[in-house]
Order: C-alpha cells, then structure tokens, then sequence
C-alpha cells in the first residue's frame, strides 16, 4: 500500500524469531520508494498496550525526517491480549523479537544495515535498553547487525541494577536516549536521575537523559486517559498507573527522537 505522492511504501512484512518457543512477528514496515538510496531505519517496540497509535505518532515523524520504519506487534505473535496481566513474565523473554526484526530490516534492499536504532515506550522502552546490554546481545542477538542507538519512553526507570536481568551495567557502547515524564507513578519523579545515579559511569556518559514536566506515563499516547494496574508500578510495590496524554511533552519527546537519531546516524542538520 502506498501513500499518493508521498515517497513512501506500507507494507506488512513478518519474520521468524529465535524466541521459545520460535515465533513469526508480523510488524508494520514504512520504507521509500524504488529508486533511492539506502536510508537509516528504526525498529519500534510496542508497550504493554501494544500496538495502540504510539508507533505511528513517532514514525510519522521519522518516516518525515528520512528514516524507514518497522514497528512490530509482539503481543499478537504470542496470541496474548493487551495490559499487564497478558504480556509475558519478562521482557528478555521479547529480546529475540527485537534482534530478528534487526536483521530482518538489514536485509530490506531499502535500507542501510549500518544504521538501524531502536525505540520504544514502557515494555519496549526495556526492549530497547536491553538491547543496548552486551550480556543480552551476546546471548541472544550474536548475529544481527549491531544497533547504533536506542531510545527508550518512560522504561520503567527503578528496575535497572534492582531487578534481575535489568542491568545497564555492561553497554555496547551506542548512544542512549532516555525521556520520561515527572508524573509517572510506576517511579519517582527524579527516577531518571536515581537512575543515571546508580549506575557505572561509562554506562552514565552513553545516555543522554529528559524529563518532561507535568508528563506521566505514556504521555505521547492520544485518546480519553485511563488508568490501568501494573504490578511494576510505584516502584514494584504495584498499584494504578494514569495514561493521559500530554501535548507539549508528545511534541517534545517526537523532535527529541528524531535528532538523537539524526545525530547517531551522522546526519548532517536539515
């Protein structure tokens, strides 16, 4: 399907992952018309909603500034339903999900291989730290192309060094970019500085950090507000979560991706 006059092609691709059990992920994949050069891409990782409007908010903006766009739907795979109590035990359990779509966009003739990222929001705002681990690329994505920058939304900040397998201990060494909002009830208002806080200091000087005044959790998601369970929340005690959107902090959160990405792909200002 492609959007008249636009340059650009929808399609609807799925891949096989080395999950456990193995998986084929369908995702929604934006890339330029025959004919041009190889541009930069970014994967796009659903949070614990799933795919709800999120991805397409901020691939608009990507797609607009160059970049091909593929963003994954790893509840459906699963045949889990959307919220907190169906997604699976563990975000690492999702980690080979993220690492196959990699490879699977290095090998779409549309895109450069040398200039993949990653972004997320909530859960896949984990997948997309995670990835950015060299303990979790060594085990599970050996083989796919090396990711050359991650940007998570609101991930949770409290876990990272407390709960096993979160550790931002070990970097890859790409650049990290990290927004979130000073009312979001799964951490505390300064959770993203407690974070930069505890953790190693070559670790710390890979992440550039933004905290969005008056934004809560899944602030860049349009639609009424609601609130929802999660026993993550209120820094692992559990409890409820207000999803509102916040205009200002969408907007802001949008351009600030889009230049990180700008600048880790080595792209010169527009």
């Amino acid at each position: 399907m492609t959007e008249p006059g636009s340059g650009w092609r929808t399609s609807y691709a799925a891949y096989r992952t080395a999950a456990d059990p193995p998986l084929t992920v369908a995702g929604k994949l934006a890339t330029p018309l025959e004919g041009q050069s190889r541009v930069p891409a970014v994967l796009i990782c659903h949070g614990s909603d799933g795919v709800d409007g999120r991805g397409a908010f901020h691939a608009e903006a990507l797609n607009g500034a160059g970049f091909a766009t593929f963003e994954i739907d790893m509840w459906a795979a699963r045949g889990s339903g959307r919220g907190a109590a169906s997604r699976p035990k563990a975000v690492p359990e999702t980690l080979p999900d993220a690492f196959a779509a990699v490879r699977f966009l290095a090998e779409q003739p549309e895109v450069d291989p040398a200039r993949i990222g990653i972004l997320g929001f909530s859960w896949g705002g984990v997948v997309a730290l995670l990835t950015a681990s060299r303990r979790w690329r060594e085990r599970l994505g050996a083989d796919a192309p090396r990711i050359v920058a991650h940007a998570a939304l609101y991930p949770v900040c409290w876990a990272y060094e407390v709960v096993p397998g979160l550790t931002l201990a070990d970097p890859t060494g790409a650049p990290i970019l990290i927004q979130t909002g000073d009312a979001d009830t799964y951490d505390d208002p300064d959770g993203l500085e407690q974070l930069l806080a505890r953790i190693p200091p070559a670790s710390r000087a890979l992440i550039r950090g933004i905290t969005h005044k008056g934004a809560g959790h899944a602030f860049d998601r349009s639609g009424e507000a609601k609130t929802i369970v999660d026993p993550f929340a209120h820094k692992g005690a559990g409890g409820p979560v207000l999803m509102a959107f916040h205009s200002e902090a969408a907007e802001a959160a949008r351009r600030a991706n889009v230049a990180f990405f700008r600048e880790a792909f080595d792209l010169a200002k527009p």
